[in-house]
């Protein structure tokens, strides 16, 4: 009998996680490990290991054949819907204090699409695989092009069978163009809420009376179209984050009830005024200190608030196929069906690769709507968005559930080849799967009780939860 490798990680109460290549987990303790290290598995350990799968007799029979399916569909290999961010203009009516993108004053001149570059994306659009599709508007401000919006969707509303927009918008705005346009029903709004009142007014509208007119903008939006097509999100200060209890009633203000965690993006003008965005240690404990928070306010009141991006991490241990977020598909192999067209026509593999070419740190474009995409560079940057062969990936449990951001290791170290457990983007996942494990084997009703809502379960089985003897 062969034991397919085996990579562990000590957790907190040092238990450990154990995992294979096919993202088959149990939780083990330290003795397990000792006897797997120097090959003196017990009976007991071996049959544990061929019931959960981590074995196989011969090469091709029923456990080898298993074991390769399940890892094969843990793979991203695309052919999808395509997901596609289109930034009509850089112009912006707010001056976010943690601005990624480094927008432009509002009367700024040469920072829309010309209407050259309206066709051209159009025809680039026009030129992708599949007859699905979802398009990003993002910005500066998207709705100060509304025209751009309004043509874009036209377009693809007759070229596509399929066609999901997403306008992600201060709200600062909301006339009746923008409301005839939002009131399609494929037409989502994402938006940013940062918390209490005055927490927003310090973060992104700089005067109390825009935050107002915000909120009551927001209130009519979802009046307008339901609050399943209206997601918000929180950008965290880590200096001076919102107090959980805050940040929470302020979303229940609106009736959400999910909330994506984010920290500020350590891109564009919050270099200058958020330094501390570039380190991950506060933000791992400010993280967890909040999902323990979150789940206590369940406990309390009755009410489930979902944070998104830990429900997505759970969803993608507890089975394959969880892909809809970019940043932990792997491969994640740059091309045109995944791709961001700039306010100049430009391509660029992610949001993050355009920030980049925004501060003139390097230029990572992939191509234009003029003259289409760059296979030499999509080649050069494909190795870096695998993380498969990483040397550090290649020995952590989690590498089955991860993926890679070399664009994030340039912005913040100007290299992507530092060890991992350096990076940011590891650091972080780190602690969100530690997180997500400790939570997941947590003897604590609370615990299990909030988990399962997040997941749409009546509660979690046993099978979720194995435990090596």
């Amino acid at each position: 009998m062969h034991t397919w490798p085996l990579k562990f990680r000590e957790l907190s109460d040092r238990r450990v996680i154990m995992a294979d290549d096919s993202g088959s987990y149990f939780i083990a303790h330290q003795d397990f490990v000792e006897r797997y290290a120097v090959g003196q598995l017990s009976r007991a350990d071996t049959a544990f290991l061929r019931e959960k799968g981590h074995t196989f007799r011969t090469e091709g029979d029923l456990s080898h054949t298993a074991f390769m399916s399940r890892w094969a569909q843990r793979q991203y290999v695309g052919g999808g819907p395509a997901y596609v961010i289109l930034i009509p203009t850089l112009r912006c009516d707010l001056k976010c204090s943690y601005c990624q993108v480094s927008r432009a004053p509002l009367a700024s001149k040469g920072f829309d699409w010309s209407d050259e570059t309206l066709e051209q994306t159009l025809g680039f659009l026009d030129q992708l695989p599949g007859d699905e599709i979802q398009i990003e508007f993002q910005g500066g401000e998207p709705f100060l092009r509304i025209d751009h919006l309004k043509a874009v969707s036209e377009f693809a509303r007759q070229r596509f069978r399929s066609a999901r927009f997403v306008v992600c918008t201060n709200l600062q705005t909301l006339n009746d163009d923008i409301a005839d346009f939002i009131k399609s029903d494929d037409v989502f709004i994402s938006t940013s809420l940062d918390g209490p009142h005055h927490v927003h007014t310090r973060n992104r509208t700089a005067n109390p009376e825009l935050t107002q007119e915000f909120h009551r903008n927001l209130a009519r939006v979802i009046d307008l179209v339901g609050s399943e097509r209206v997601s918000a999100l929180p950008t965290i200060d880590i200096t001076d984050p919102p107090a959980a209890e805050e940040l929470i009633a302020s979303y229940e203000q609106f009736g959400f009830k999910s909330l994506y965690l984010r920290p500020v993006n350590y891109q564009g003008f919050a270099r200058k005024i958020h330094p501390a965005a570039r380190a991950s240690e506060s933000w791992s404990t400010y993280y967890r200190d909040f999902i323990d928070a979150l789940i206590a306010h369940t406990a309390r009141t009755g009410r489930v608030m979902e944070e998104f991006y830990l429900t997505h991490c759970l969803r993608r241990i507890l089975g394959p196929g969880a892909d809809n977020h970019t940043d932990l598909r792997n491969p994640n192999i740059p091309s045109g069906a995944n791709a961001v067209v700039d306010f100049n026509g430009l391509i660029y593999p992610s949001d993050e690769a355009r920030m980049l070419a925004r501060i003139r740190q390097v230029d990572l474009s992939i191509g234009s709507v003029a003259e289409g995409l760059d296979q030499d560079k999509l080649s050069l940057l494909a190795p870096g968005h695998i993380n498969n062969f990483d040397p550090d990936c290649i020995h952590c449990p989690y590498q089955p559930f991860c993926g890679t951001d070399p664009i994030d290791d340039l912005s913040r170290s100007g290299r992507i080849d530092l060890p991992r457990e350096d990076s940011w983007f590891c650091q972080r996942h780190l602690g969100v799967f530690d997180l997500a494990f400790d939570l997941l084997y947590s003897d604590d009703p609370a615990v299990q009780h909030t988990l399962s809502k997040w997941l749409g379960l009546e509660t979690l089985p046993d099978a979720l939860k194995p435990v090596a003897p």
